[in-house]
């Protein structure tokens, strides 16, 4: 994993500001804590921070195809391509010699063979830029899901790009401004692809290519969701996802640096450890280890709830009983949780006022313990939106609903809590009305679909490009904030093709959630947690997390000075800190605290000079 940043300019030969591009490469360095690289020409600037992971010795980047005087192609490249030693054994068939083992030199050559096509053929997460001096163009590049982030803003003739705003933000030529419309959007969780909070920046959306050349710019889609009839009955239907599951896990294990799961106890996480276990110890190799997390005192605190019923870590630890991996509980103290510095760290790292408040702050600081003895993890997260893990999905009244599903479960701030100015200038619930409407524009049904199939399509895909994008952000930022590349065998574009035509009867042929995934795992996990009920990712019940955000929530309003307060109404948040204590004790109730400080310290730090 790597942090990429620069520019192109074709409208005049620029004299290259070797200043301009270390100070935005810089602002990456946690993303690529072991190196940095720059390269120009006339026209282009590269910039890469790197964290190390294949061919730890060779692969620095940004690489040149051809000779350093005359090069055919230049990569400056972010992630992982997972099939690469497939495509560097038909490329050397081809004639391609290769002086590295890792896969940055075979995306180069790819393209070398293959044209723009090349990128149909690479399967993993990545962003990258390539500049080809010869046909004086530059492909901006991010991968089907959208799993690594890839920003670009106009600056006169001038296309800037980064990894993170912050990246894009530290060039002179780009000036900062809000966009209230792109806030709108964030604070809705809404996720409209390419959309942010900063006017003039945008991001390349997944499963697309941004064209830079003489002709300007232009965005091409080279991957959407597709739709295909489902032939398989549900034995077969089961066995090929559990059959899928085993490549993808195989392939990403593929590694030359320390690896781990993170294992939550759930069914996700213990699947893929327990898969991974596998081919690892068919392979001779192994023990497979482990991370999960908890709080100090977190037996005495929990409280179960509807949301979430029960703790982890207990489960956890069934797992690492029946496969023996290397475990290791992550116990964090609540008192780190509402440290400064670890709060700034989170909002540093999303460099957007997006934020799950002190699951954020736990998630940040378990990647950073983890990042101590291990570089690559391997994660559970998306299984939900693949598979239709959410009650969500099983509640009639929601599917029925002409809205974002999440919404009815999760939202940064509701809006009743915006103030009138901020909504009426927006337009914000005409506006999540209408990019609502946008995304189930795009489903294309099968013909002679039926009704609930054709709905629970739609679910599919508005959990898979609206709101997947959004925890997919959140992932990245916060690990790549520790150095930690975190992989997410579930994104697979593979598996998500497969699982999301499979239809809803068989998606949940056992009348539970994830039945199709729970089938696939059958005989690798204790039966507890094969049939475990879902339960999110854990949040401190310890009182001392609620009155320190009293506190900070109570100083805002105090202040009465943060432009945060002419969008979160501060009569609401009044009435919610006049709730008895005990109220915030789930990340769902204090997320309009949340998100309201987020906002003040979003403010402050980016529009007050």
């Amino acid at each position: 994993m790597c942090g990429i940043a620069g520019w192109i300019d074709l409208s005049r030969p620029t004299e290259w500001k070797e200043a301009d591009l270390e100070r935005m490469t810089r602002t990456l360095v946690r993303r690529g804590p072991d190196d940095e690289g720059l390269w120009a020409d006339r026209h282009v600037g590269l910039g890469h921070r790197r964290l190390a992971v294949l061919d730890v010795r060779r692969g620095v980047q940004p690489m040149i195809a051809g000779s350093a005087e005359q090069p055919h192609a230049v990569l400056c490249y972010s992630g992982e391509v997972y099939n690469f030693r497939e495509l560097r054994s038909e490329l050397a068939a081809r004639g391609h010699v290769f002086r590295t083992h890792g896969d940055t030199e075979v995306v180069l050559n790819a393209y070398l063979e293959w044209g723009e096509s090349f990128v149909e053929r690479l399967s993993g997460m990545f962003a990258f830029a390539l500049w080809d001096p010869r046909a004086r163009r530059l492909l901006l590049v991010r991968d089907r899901l959208g799993i690594k982030p890839l920003y670009y803003a106009r600056a006169g003739d001038a296309v800037l790009f980064a990894s993170e705003p912050k990246a894009v933000l530290a060039h002179p030529e780009f000036t900062a401004r809000i966009d209230h419309q792109g806030l709108a959007d964030l604070l809705g969780l809404v996720k409209t692809p390419g959309v942010t909070p900063f006017r003039d920046l945008y991001e390349v959306p997944p499963g697309h290519v941004l064209t830079v050349d003489g002709n300007g710019s232009r965005l091409s889609r080279y991957w959407a969701l597709p739709t295909i009839p489902h032939e398989d009955d549900i034995v077969d239907t089961v066995a090929h996802v559990r059959e899928l599951l085993f490549d993808i896990v195989r392939e990403q294990l593929i590694t030359d640096v320390p690896l781990c799961t993170l294992l939550s106890g759930g069914l996700d996480s213990s699947a893929l450890t327990a898969i991974a276990t596998d081919v690892l110890g068919k392979a001779g190799e192994g023990p497979v280890r482990s991370f999960s997390v908890d709080f100090v005192g977190s037996a005495d605190h929990f409280r179960a709830s509807e949301f979430r019923p029960e703790r982890d870590n207990p489960y956890a630890l069934q797992v690492v009983d029946h496969l023996g991996t290397a475990h290791q509980t992550i116990e964090l103290a609540d008192e780190a949780l509402t440290e400064d510095r670890n709060r700034d760290a989170v909002l540093g790292a999303h460099d957007l006022p997006l934020t799950f408040g002190d699951v954020d702050t736990s998630l940040y600081l378990l990647f950073s313990a983890i990042r101590e003895q291990s570089t690559v993890a391997l994660s559970g997260e998306s299984a939900d939106e693949v598979f239709g893990g959410y009650n969500w999905f099983h509640d009639p009244r929601v599917v029925g609903t002409a809205d974002f599903p999440w919404l009815s479960t999760m939202q940064f701030v509701p809006e009743r809590m915006l103030t009138a100015e901020f909504r009426e200038h927006t337009r914000f619930g005409e506006y999540r009305a209408d990019r609502y409407r946008e995304a189930i524009g795009e489903v294309e049904y099968l013909p002679g679909e039926d009704a609930q199939d054709r709905r629970m399509r739609e679910f599919g895909h508005l959990h898979l490009t609206r709101w997947l994008p959004v925890l997919l952000d959140r992932k990245d930022r916060l690990s790549m904030a520790a150095g930690l590349e975190v992989r997410v065998p579930f994104c697979d574009h593979r598996l998500v093709e497969y699982v999301h035509n499979i239809p809803w009867k068989i998606k949940t042929y056992d009348g539970r959630e994830k039945s199709v995934l729970r089938g696939a795992s059958a005989g690798l996990l204790p039966g507890s947690v094969l049939n475990r009920k879902k339960s999110p990712y854990p949040t401190t019940a310890d009182t001392r997390y609620e009155r320190d955000l009293r506190r900070r929530v109570g100083t805002l309003l105090a202040e009465n000075r943060s432009p945060a307060l002419d969008i979160v109404d501060a009569g609401a948040l009044r009435e919610l800190l006049s709730r008895p204590e005990g109220y915030f004790d789930t990340q769902l109730r204090r997320n309009p605290l949340e998100t309201a400080l987020s906002l003040a310290q979003w403010y402050r730090e980016q529009w007050s000079s």
